[in-house]
C-alpha cells in the first residue's frame, strides 16, 4: 500500500472519530488567515476544551460518509476548518464570533448544532444566545417566584392579625 494512501486513511479515520465524538461542529472559511492567528485561535479553543482542525474537503467528506446531511455537503468547498464542541456549543460559537470580529478573518460556512443543520445566516443568532445553565437558572427563578408570591399572600393575613393584636395589647 502506498504511504500517501495510508496517511490519508489515517487522516480519514481521525476525522471520522472527531465527527463521532462531537455532536456539534462548525465549518469555517479561513482564507488569508496567518499562522500566528491560527495558533492563537487553537490555543484559545484548547483552553476551553474545544478542537479546531483544518481539513481537506475530500477527506472530510469521506470521513463523514453516508451520515452527512445533504445540506452540509455543499459547504465543503475552498479552505475549510472545523471547530468541534462536545459541551456548551454556544460558548464555542461566542468564542469564534469574538475572535472573528476582533481579527476579521474567519467566515462561518455552516455547521451541525447538537445534531441539527445550522445554516450560515443562523450562526450570529446562536452566538448571542445565553448558555443552557443560565436558561435553567432563569426558569427556576420564575418557578420559585410564583411560589414565593403565593406564600406571601397566605402569610399576609397572619401578619396583619399579629400586628393588630400587638396594637390592642398595649391599650389594655
Amino acid at each position: 500500500m502506498n504511504v500517501n494512501r495510508q496517511k490519508k486513511e489515517e487522516i480519514i479515520k481521525e476525522i471520522n472519530e472527531s465527527f463521532k465524538d462531537y455532536d456539534t461542529f462548525y465549518l469555517f472559511d479561513f482564507m488569508n488567515m496567518p499562522v500566528s492567528r491560527s495558533v492563537e485561535l487553537r490555543r484559545k479553543l484548547r483552553e476551553h476544551s474545544y478542537a479546531f482542525k483544518v481539513v481537506k474537503n475530500r477527506l472530510a467528506l469521506r470521513a463523514f460518509g453516508e451520515e452527512m446531511p445533504e445540506d452540509l455537503k455543499a459547504y465543503f468547498r475552498g479552505p475549510t476548518a472545523i471547530a468541534f464542541a462536545s459541551e456548551n456549543p454556544l460558548k464555542l460559537a461566542r468564542l469564534i464570533r469574538d475572535f472573528s470580529d476582533q481579527h476579521k478573518i474567519l467566515k462561518f460556512k455552516a455547521g451541525i448544532l447538537e445534531g441539527h443543520f445550522l445554516p450560515e445566516d443562523k450562526f450570529s443568532e446562536v452566538a448571542v444566545l445565553t448558555s443552557r445553565d443560565n436558561l435553567i437558572v432563569k426558569f427556576g427563578f420564575l418557578m420559585a417566584y410564583q411560589l414565593i408570591r403565593f406564600l406571601r399572600t397566605w402569610q399576609a393575613p397572619t401578619e396583619s392579625l399579629g400586628r393588630l393584636l400587638s396594637q390592642i395589647k398595649p391599650k389594655k
